[in-house]
């Protein structure tokens, strides 16, 4: 068909082919139907025989023929000839004939209010097979207003709603690309008096529900990034595999897939940043500081992390601030420095470095020092942050000076060593007040100076002392503790009173306590145990000087009164002779205090009750080796007969459980070569 047929309003290469087989088909019914109506052409097979049948009438008499039948035999061949291509000639004619059709209308020329609906019909399914939305609409709108009793309305109902079939499909196909909104605006072209208006109604509910659900999970899963549950993003996003829509499950999937790989790799990075700035180290600060600034723009973390920059920067100015306080200008300042520009804390950082040099003047402590640290800080604008500090500084810097005049002064006074001297710049020191920069230092002077006051005071009195107690007796110590207790509490050199008075006191009580200590060993010595005990004991009890020394002998003297009835237990118990008895034996006098003058008998007693032990399982063992195993076993180790015991009892035990002789190995068959 010619391309003048197409409207000019659809293009061909737009066009698609569903179902072009139904289509053709249709479009040929339709031609045929437009064949009929066309007027005949001029001659017909009809028309030719009556014009043959009219000739023949008209021939009347014989025929040249028959008048010369010699002309007719030489002629026959020119006859078979003609008569031969006559009928094919007329074939052929009638064939062209039957098969020409009328040419088809121009749709795009056609005036459509005179249009038949044969034409419009012709004309819309042109448009609809291009399967464009505009096309498919422009066939709608050609044939739906034809009249509802027209013969060809239901072959037109049943394109209608294949067109607005169509027309959702390719909604759907937007829908299925990831254009919604197209997709909406695609379906809802579809007129609404159409049944179709309906199911699109409906299609565009369920894409919407399809979207927004999408969307959510989209949105749950960036939230998941957010707070960095990788585990919990992964299986969100790998729902989105489910989604009835092309665009959610390939597209939008495997981008948010690469976004969470991203995100996870960079989260990493940021965690591994904080771990750095956790630290407390300028050098780990820094290292995260390049790390987060190395997370790209096009990261879903690259926000977190240029956030995390500036909270970085602010913990190495905390930990500047932090040496500053402990008055490490120098350290605060070199960290303070080394903040990065990326941190933005640019104003805040030279604000801290300005204060903070002209405290590192400050803190020399000199008043060329202070002069200088003023000087800086009145070079701080009134516009800064930091001006009203940097002001009441000043103010501290110049009243220090002050101090620092007045603190001189009394320390000149205080050089010269009189009380009276001294006295005079305790005076001058106290006009300092407490809360001025030096008043803590001039407090401290004070305290000194008095000290000194002090001690030239009570120094005669702790001398006199010294000289009383250097005779050693009772009578002279305890006059020179008299004398030294004259030095109150409180007074610079009470303590040095306090401490002397201690020792004396307790020279004094080794003297009163050492003879009834010394009665108390010769009765221990002589054997009367419980004597010296009763003797030492007030000793020990008192808390005098020499009660640690009574405790320790008295406790020496009842391990040994112990380790005697040990001993004396034991042996009694050991007459018995049972191995009972010597086991009790035995255990009794291993109890025997190795400071004892009793140890070296009761460790010959000891292997002696072994042997006997021993002799006794033997004994028993010659008529019942399980009874003799039983007593050898009780044998204690570390005794003269434990391994002679041991020994014996595994040979009764192999007697007991004899091991099978081995079977004698049979020799080998041999069979001898033929």
């Amino acid at each position: 068909m010619a391309e003048r047929d197409i409207p000019n309003s659809l293009s061909p290469d737009q066009a698609k082919k569903p179902d072009q087989k139904t289509r053709l088909s249709r479009i040929d019914k339709f031609g045929k139907a437009c064949a009929s109506a066309v007027p005949a052409t001029r001659y017909t097979s009809k028309s030719v025989k009556q014009h043959k049948e009219s000739r023949s009438e008209n021939n009347v008499g014989p025929s040249k023929t028959e008048a010369k039948p010699t002309r007719w035999v030489k002629s026959w061949v020119w006859w078979t000839v003609i008569l031969t291509l006559i009928p094919g000639t007329i074939t052929l004619v009638a064939l062209a004939m039957l098969l020409k059709l009328p040419s088809a209308p121009n749709c795009p020329k056609i005036f459509w209010p005179l249009a038949s609906a044969s034409v419009r019909l012709h004309c819309a399914q042109l448009a609809a097979s291009k399967q464009t939305v505009n096309d498919l609409l422009q066939a709608i709108a050609l044939v739906r207003e034809l009249p509802p009793n027209h013969p060809l309305r239901g072959e037109i109902d049943q394109f209608l709603a294949e067109w607005s079939q169509d027309i959702l499909q390719l909604a759907d196909q937007s829908f299925q690309a990831g254009n919604l909104n197209e997709a909406i605006a695609t379906a809802r072209q579809i007129p609404q008096d159409m049944k179709a208006s309906q199911l699109a109604d409906e299609q565009i509910q369920k894409w919407q529900t399809i979207w927004s659900g999408a969307e959510q999970m989209y949105h749950d899963t960036e939230k998941e990034l957010g707070q960095r549950h990788w585990q919990s993003a992964f299986m969100l996003a790998a729902k989105m595999l489910r989604v009835d829509n092309k665009y959610w499950a390939s597209t939008k999937y495997d981008q948010l897939n690469q976004l969470i790989t991203t995100a996870r790799e960079d989260g990493d990075k940021l965690g591994k940043a904080e771990n750095l700035a956790a630290s407390g180290r300028a050098d780990n600060i820094l290292q995260a500081i390049q790390i987060a600034e190395s997370i790209e723009q096009s990261s879903y973390l690259y926000k977190q992390a240029q956030d995390s920059i500036p909270t970085f920067g602010r913990k190495m100015l905390a930990l500047a601030q932090s040496k500053m306080d402990k008055r490490d200008a120098d350290g605060a300042l070199e960290i303070a420095r080394e903040i990065p520009e990326i941190a933005g804390l640019q104003t805040e950082i030279n604000d801290f470095i300005a204060l903070g040099e002209a405290k590192q003047s400050a803190w020399i402590g000199s008043i060329s020092g202070l002069q200088e640290a003023i000087s800086q800080a009145q070079q701080i604008d009134n516009s800064r942050a930091i001006y009203p500090q940097a002001q009441e500084l000043i103010a501290r810097w110049q009243l220090e000076i002050q101090d620092i005049n007045q603190l001189e002064q009394a320390r000149t006074l205080a050089s010269q060593g009189s009380i009276d001297d001294l006295t005079a710049a305790i005076a001058e020191a106290q006009n300092i007040p407490a809360q001025n920069p030096r008043g803590k230092e001039a407090r401290q002077e004070i305290e000194h100076w008095n000290g000194e006051i002090e001690t030239i005071q009570d120094q005669p009195y702790l001398d006199r002392a010294q000289q009383m107690a250097s005779s050693e007796d009772e009578i002279s110590l305890q006059a020179a503790i008299t004398e030294a207790s004259q030095i109150r509490q409180g007074r610079a050199l009470y303590p040095q009173a306090r401490k002397q008075i201690r020792t004396w006191q307790s020279k004094i009580e080794r003297i009163q306590d050492q003879p009834y200590l010394d009665q108390a060993r010769t009765l221990a010595d002589s054997g009367d145990l419980k004597d010296a005990i009763t003797t030492a004991q007030p000793i020990a009890s008192s808390g005098r000087a020499l009660s640690g020394e009574a405790q320790a002998s008295i406790d020496g003297w009842q391990e040994q009164i112990r380790s005697q009835e040990n001993w004396r237990k034991a042996r009694e118990v050991a007459q018995a002779s049972t191995p009972e008895a010597l086991v009790e034996a035995m255990h009794l006098a291993n109890q025997v205090s190795n400071q004892s003058n009793l140890r070296t008998d009761a460790n010959i007693a000891i292997d002696q009750w072994s042997e006997q032990l021993l002799d006794i399982a033997r004994s028993q063992g010659q008529s019942n080796m399980e009874t003799g195993i039983e007593i050898a076993k009780l044998v204690p180790r570390h005794t003269a007969a434990y391994n002679d015991a041991q020994k014996q009892i595994q040979v009764w035990q192999q007697s007991l459980n004899p091991q099978p002789e081995p079977s004698p190995v049979q020799p080998s068959s041999t069979i001898s070569p033929r």
